[in-house]
């Protein structure tokens, strides 16, 4: 009977292993020379059916709300049998190829052309997002280079790439001892982008918790270490925030060339595209940030999600409503939880606030709410919205927080209710796309669901001044602050020259429209230093005498100008109020630190 079970066992064991290598990709990354991916896809003989015969590439990913359509970069794609017979395939559509006698196949070979330098006419795919192939670095993200089998998108994966022995590798995936990266489905090796070549590392560990960033910097500018150096306090606002981090690992990708595209978040690692530049304290401020809001999506959507994002659909985009949660709490999580562990002074906070008002008020519509946003967000119209979301969004997200804590009597505000759903759902469990906005109306305050219609579902204008008042907090849509000095002329930039594009009658017998101002204050104008210098001469009083020089008629004139008094009006203005009352007082001290 033993031997018996034994059997069994081993029998099951044997099965199981066998099922878990059903598809085993192989990339050859040793020829690079026509900017391909060769990719050559093994399949155990017999293994697909007439179900399986559709190969599909992915017509988007998770989290890029974007039409994507890999199959767009296809440029080859054949079959054959175990005995090397090629067999016939067809193109179906732009994404899709069909296999005939797809059961005999053994083997599918394709060439995928990377993204960032293959010019397309439509749905330019974000550098973040996409791959690339040069001679000293590659990356992969998972939707760019593999496809799948239809039926087979839950299949384990196996995946072997050749690359030049000297190249480091970054990803979040694990490896088994024969250099496979190893993925539990097609859903997880779109969820773990690969860089790797000439790279640097840095790790930490955050808990018990492994962090290593990977960095590629085109002329070595940029090093992991810096990187680490700059986001530590950062993750331990991020650990305080979140009590304790839900993953095991996490990976930083980074890549610093030549453009400025931003980042893109996964479960267990993040990537981010940006122009390479001198490491100064502004610069590392500037990808902190970003590495905030990226790195909190290990709560949403990764422990926070519904079914849409958990059973992905690569074959058409569909959009889930509740983009708001996944984008605009993460927005704001990420400035709170700077502020709480003071990493962001108030004011910085208030201006950032201000900045996210403006440009919401400015260049977005109105009347898009961040439901219409979320469910049009692989369309035209809803892309040119698409922006909003880090700004509306996060603008919401800040209400909610402060309606959740007045209801509370300070109880318990959005993070709490964050961490709470966090634990009822988590990784393995999706909340429904259809009843979430109530489930999470029914574990807070029935007032939420009216918030929810109004703010997230609708477009009403958001109530600044009657929920920060609740904080002691004021609201100014505008407010006088009296006189500051101001520059009697405009100045536009032109092929890096400032050029004079506007006088008032105070200056008009002084300087004239294409005058090239040279020097301010001493200070030769670059693109640089340009909003430095002219904010020095502002900064002095009213009627303070400032020397310019000019370039006019190929002749260098220098001019001495004055400042002169003007309106200071600031529009969303924040600042904390002197006179709250104690109710008020008790409420922003709880808003202002972590439970």
């Amino acid at each position: 009977m033993r031997k018996q079970l034994l059997g069994l066992l081993i029998g099951l064991l044997v099965l199981g292993n066998l099922q878990a290598q059903k598809l085993v990709y192989h990339v050859n990354l040793n020829d690079r020379a026509d900017d391909q991916f060769k990719v050559t896809l093994h399949i155990k003989d017999g293994r697909l059916s007439a179900k399986n015969a559709i190969y599909q590439f992915a017509s988007t990913a998770p989290g890029t709300y974007q039409v994507m359509d890999m199959g767009r970069f296809v440029r080859s794609f054949k079959a054959f049998d175990k005995k090397g017979k090629e067999l016939s395939t067809e193109k179906v559509s732009v994404n899709q190829w069909k296999i005939n006698k797809v059961e005999k196949a053994a083997k599918i070979e394709y060439s995928i052309a990377e993204t960032w330098d293959t010019p397309v006419k439509e749905h330019r795919i974000y550098l973040m997002c996409g791959s690339s192939l040069e001679k000293d670095h590659a990356l992969i993200n998972g939707q760019t280079v593999f496809g799948f089998p239809q039926g087979m998108q839950g299949t384990p994966l196996k995946i072997k790439i050749d690359y030049p022995k000297e190249w480091m590798v970054g990803t979040a995936l694990d490896k088994d001892k024969k250099g496979y990266f190893l993925a539990d489905n097609y859903d997880h090796i779109v969820d773990s982008p690969i860089l790797m070549g000439r790279l640097t590392k840095a790790s930490t560990m955050l808990g018990k918790v492994p962090v290593d960033i990977y960095t590629y910097s085109k002329t070595d500018k940029i090093k992991s270490e810096y990187l680490l150096k700059a986001m530590a306090d950062m993750l331990k606002a991020a650990e305080a925030f979140l009590k304790e981090l839900p993953v095991d690992r996490y990976t930083f990708l980074y890549h610093f060339e030549d453009r400025t595209m931003g980042a893109w978040e996964h479960s267990y690692s993040s990537e981010y595209v940006y122009r390479e530049a001198p490491w100064t304290p502004g610069y590392a401020k500037r990808l902190v940030s970003t590495a905030a809001h990226e790195f909190f999506h290990v709560v949403t959507p990764l422990n926070i999600h519904s079914e849409i994002i958990e059973q992905f659909n690569f074959e058409k985009p569909t959009p889930s409503e509740h983009l708001w949660l996944y984008e605009g709490t993460t927005e704001w999580a990420s400035h709170i939880m700077q502020l709480r562990y003071g990493l962001t002074k108030l004011d910085d906070f208030f201006k950032q606030w201000t900045r996210k008002i403006t440009i919401d008020q400015q260049y977005f519509d109105k009347n898009y709410s961040l439901s219409k946003l979320a469910m049009t967000s692989f369309t035209k119209p809803g892309q040119r919205q698409y922006g909003n979301i880090y700004m509306r969004g996060a603008l919401v997200a800040s209400l909610l927080d402060i309606r959740l804590l007045e209801l509370s009597k300070g109880k318990k505000g959005l993070r709490e209710v964050v961490l709470e759903l966090a634990k009822k759902y988590g990784k393995s469990k999706a909340f429904s796309e259809k009843t979430f906005f109530k489930d999470f109306t029914k574990i807070t305050y029935p007032e939420i669901g009216e918030f929810f219609e109004k703010y997230v579902k609708n477009a009403n204008p958001l109530p600044y001044k009657e929920y920060f008042d609740k904080i002691g907090v004021s609201y100014y849509k505008e407010k006088d602050m009296g006189k500051k000095a101001g520059l009697s002329y405009r100045v536009s930039l032109d092929k890096g020259k400032f050029m004079v594009a506007r006088t008032q009658d105070a200056t008009a017998d002084l300087l004239k429209v294409g005058d090239e101002i040279v020097s301010l204050d001493g200070t030769k104008l670059t693109p640089k230093n340009a909003r430095a210098t002219f904010d020095k001469v502002l900064k002095q009083k009213a009627g303070t005498e400032y020397m310019i020089k000019i370039k006019r008629d190929g002749k260098v004139l220098p001019l001495a100008m004055k400042t002169f008094a003007q309106k200071d009006v600031k529009k969303h203005y924040f600042e904390v109020n002197s006179n709250a009352s104690p109710a008020q007082k008790k409420l922003r001290e709880r808003w202002l630190k972590n439970f």
